[in-house]
């Protein structure tokens, strides 16, 4: 089945059917090697990600959540265990596959529609005219209409971060991963947006990977989060988060689930520390 889009302007016309998607991680194990030894950091990992789907996964630096993302992403290569993107093998990165990092990764010397415009040399059927009635799309999506000829460094560091989800959006790509997009940023710039990103994704309803530390974020953000232990990373637990959007991340509802997810995160790493010894 299809899901059709309506957007206002005809040149978006090639962006508007998007299939059923979604990502299939079965049995993913990953190690590399470091001067002071080997290091697991997947052992053996599955999950599934349902069409628009907002997934986050969480747990503590070093266990693992960034390697499974880059994975998905065709980045790195899994050492065991298959990962599907659409039912089809992932052997590298490809254009249905976004990543969206903690740093913006902005072309200094172009202007803010020119960076979301170069992330449109993934639609090479697209006419320049159409590129740029996409990129203005975006733009307005994400808040930045009255800014699209500003340069980068104009910025700050929410606007950039918006100029980068914007060029991530606009191919249409049909899996968004996103790597702590907002951890470098200030308390006040992130909850406006988790506002927009919620307001986004309800619009849009992109499937996302989303990888953070923030238990909070997480809830505020995700359908379910997936939490992973340390040293190696396994999935030890999944929570269901059922409460209405757009979500308030200071809600008394909203640090209820986060709560609950904390202590399951300090219980599972108190049993791998028991575990490990």
């Amino acid at each position: 089945m299809l899901l059709a889009v309506r957007h206002r302007s005809s040149a978006t016309e090639e962006l508007q059917i998007i299939p059923p998607s979604k990502v299939s991680v079965e049995g993913v194990s990953k190690g590399f090697r470091s001067a002071s030894g080997d290091v697991l950091a997947l052992d053996q990992v599955s999950l599934k990600v349902a069409e628009g789907e907002f997934v986050c996964l969480v747990g503590a630096s070093g266990c693992g959540k960034t390697t499974l993302l880059n994975i998905i992403a065709g980045l790195e290569k899994a050492d065991s265990g298959t990962v599907l993107a659409d039912g089809k093998p992932v052997t590298g990165p490809g254009r249905e596959r976004l990543v969206m990092f903690q740093e913006p990764a902005l072309f200094p010397w172009l202007d803010v529609i020119g960076n979301v415009l170069f992330g449109l040399n993934l639609k090479p059927n697209l006419t320049n005219k159409d590129r740029r009635q996409v990129a203005k799309y975006y733009l307005e999506l994400v808040g930045l209409s009255r800014f699209e000829h500003a340069n980068i460094h104009e910025l700050s560091g929410g606007m950039k971060q918006r100029v980068s989800l914007a060029r991530a959006l606009a191919p249409n790509p049909r899996v968004l991963l996103m790597d702590e997009p907002f951890a470098a940023l200030d308390a006040l710039t992130r909850e406006q947006l988790y506002g927009d990103i919620q307001e986004i994704w309800r619009a849009r309803r992109k499937t996302i990977v989303f990888v953070t530390h923030n238990v909070r974020e997480a809830a505020c953000l995700g359908d379910r989060v997936l939490l992973f232990s340390p040293h190696p990373g396994r999935i030890q637990r999944e929570f269901k988060v059922e409460l209405p959007r757009p979500r308030d991340i200071n809600s008394v509802d909203l640090a209820a689930h986060a709560t609950q997810i904390t202590k399951a995160l300090k219980s599972v790493g108190k049993a791998e520390a028991v575990t490990s010894k």
